[in-house]
């Protein structure tokens, strides 16, 4: 097949996510096998315009912020220039419409959407344009197929009108090879937890700063690490300084993978209070290292953790009960073994080979000599 690919981001983008992380997993194992693979996606200052990433051909136009004004003239030129046999649109930041640009089979690629969660990310002007955005989703692309990660998101767009037999759930892989416990490295003691994603207020990272200072009020010693970076910094450094955590809080930046690994191995659990995930692929990373989560019970979140198995839900902006839940793991190292265990089992359920099959047999599928 000659696939097209749009997506904001490549992989090798600065600002790259877990939805670049899914699409590269799942689509260069498609290269490997043969297949033609581009990708029409953004660029940043001193890149490469045109480039070969793992085996994907990768056309970058514009910049992040003026890729919705520069992607739809850029997607006819490369349709003109050498037309695909099916079309792959990530709806990742908002929706292109490319749909309707095209002849050829389209399947369209969703993490998860933002719905309300945007006006609390973006502000009433922003927020309510994306927002609308997203309205049409059901008619723009009425011809399409939908491929999403989770039962929730495919939920969400069969709320919004989607038919749920245009859906088809293929879960995202782990890296369970790289991502792996190891009995030479201990958790840390005293306790420390984890969040580890991008800074967004979505996210919910106040509610994991202020879950840590309700709790030390019963263990003074319990610590948290924040890994990532994000627009949100300042304000929750701020946060954590009003209510005196400002030394039991470390904000790490952007690790490396070799940090992030040690800290998924040390930390008590993995923290996860987002408001909506089309996954959480924080989750079954640190459940391939044998360490469990406490997420939100949030769409997305909900399907990447299973409640008292691999980890614990609780309710969404809940300090108080997020607290009580790291105070159980924090009194219980051998309830942390347990689930730790039961999440390193989950995780290996979970394949990127996998995935790329099923993607693969829903994209010929879509093609007209295999339907009927």
């Amino acid at each position: 097949m000659n696939i097209l690919l749009v997506n904001w981001l490549d992989i090798d983008n600065p600002r790259a996510g877990g939805a670049e992380i899914h699409l590269f997993e799942v689509f260069a194992r498609l290269a490997a096998r043969g297949h033609r693979v581009r990708l029409l996606c953004s660029g940043w200052e001193g890149c490469i315009r045109e480039t070969t990433v793992r085996g994907v051909q990768v056309r970058r136009v514009s910049t992040r912020n003026g890729f919705a004004l520069h992607a739809r003239g850029a997607f006819r030129r490369w349709v003109a220039e050498e037309p695909p046999e099916v079309v792959v649109e990530n709806i990742n930041k908002m929706p292109l419409f490319l749909s309707g640009l095209t002849r050829a089979p389209f399947l369209v690629l969703v993490n998860h959407l933002f719905g309300e969660v945007s006006f609390d990310e973006a502000g009433p002007v922003v927020g309510g344009a994306l927002w609308l955005l997203e309205r049409p989703i059901p008619w723009a692309y009425r011809r399409a197929g939908f491929e999403v990660v989770s039962d929730s998101t495919k939920a969400d767009l069969i709320a919004r009108g989607v038919p749920g037999e245009r859906i088809r759930v293929v879960l995202s892989g782990v890296d369970t090879a790289t991502l792996h416990p190891d009995s030479q490295v201990p958790r840390a003691t005293p306790p420390r937890f984890l969040y580890l994603g991008r800074l967004k207020r979505y996210k919910g990272v106040e509610t994991a700063i202020r879950a840590l200072a309700l709790a030390r009020r019963s263990r003074p010693e319990l610590a948290l690490d924040i890994a990532g970076g994000g627009d949100d910094r300042d304000r929750l450094e701020r946060v954590a300084a009003e209510l005196g955590q400002g030394d039991s809080i470390r904000f790490h930046g952007p690790v490396s993978e070799a940090e992030k690994l040690r800290l998924m191995r040390t930390s008590t659990a993995n923290l996860f209070p987002s408001r909506k995930e089309g996954w959480g692929m924080t989750n079954v990373e640190a459940a391939a290292c044998g360490t469990p989560s406490i997420a939100a019970d949030s769409p997305g979140l909900r399907d990447s953790v299973r409640q008292g198995e691999t980890g614990y839900l609780v309710p969404l902006g809940d300090p108080a009960a997020l607290a009580e839940r790291m105070l159980l793991l924090a009194n219980d190292p051998a309830l942390v073994e347990r689930l730790g265990t039961a999440a390193r089992r989950f995780a290996e359920t979970l394949n990127w080979e996998h995935a790329a099959e099923l993607t693969e047999q829903h994209l010929v599928s879509l093609l007209p000599s295999r339907q009927t």
